[in-house]
């Protein structure tokens, strides 16, 4: 009996201990967002090489280098779609942003991993990036309602947002973020 107290005893605290499990949740696939954003017409993939300046920009956005070499995206006449993920809390939130000309058009959240803060997937939340544009200090020029309880991953959302203009920026002609534009060819 005394083995069975400790035993029962022993898992309950073993439950408190445990952190609670992210269960992933794909709202969207990449496709099906490219798709949406092109009206079924998706152009061809095209490449953005993170070189020196970009990899800087990138550091500066978000606070920490970008998981990689180079960023897929598409692009038709002034329009880009970046699919891009973040990091929330602990868990990359993988997010789809479409640029036209200098502002967001759209954004969604296409998977969340956290506990936590899935409330930013909804469309009234994410409907407040619309229309952003950057700064010349690359923050976006409006003030993003928080989330009680998700104050990360908003704050992971704001980012890739922020990204996602300066990247824009970055592989578009006359770009009117000269500073960021980089040297050379962006396409690949």
């Amino acid at each position: 009996m005394r083995r069975l107290k400790l035993l029962i005893i022993g898992l309950f605290f073993s439950a408190i201990a445990l952190p609670a499990q992210a269960k992933e949740e794909i709202y969207k696939t990449a496709d099906q967002f490219l798709a949406e954003a092109f009206d079924g017409d998706v152009p061809k993939t095209k490449v953005l090489w993170l070189k020196r300046d970009v990899k800087a920009l990138s550091k500066e956005i978000l606070d920490h280098a970008y998981p990689a070499l180079r960023i897929r995206y598409w692009m038709r006449d002034d329009q880009s779609v970046w699919i891009l993920e973040e990091i929330g809390k602990e868990r990359p939130i993988t997010m789809g942003m479409v640029v036209k000309g200098d502002e967001i058009r759209y954004s969604e959240i296409l998977a969340y991993r956290e506990s936590r803060g899935w409330e930013v997937r909804y469309p009234q939340f994410m409907a407040q990036y619309a229309g952003a544009t950057l700064t010349e200090e690359k923050k976006l020029d409006r003030h993003i309602d928080g989330i009680t309880g998700a104050t990360l991953s908003v704050q992971a959302v704001t980012r890739i947002a922020r990204l996602a203009l300066v990247f824009h920026h970055h592989v578009m002609p006359n770009t009117t973020l000269a500073e960021s534009k980089v040297s050379g060819d962006s396409n690949g």
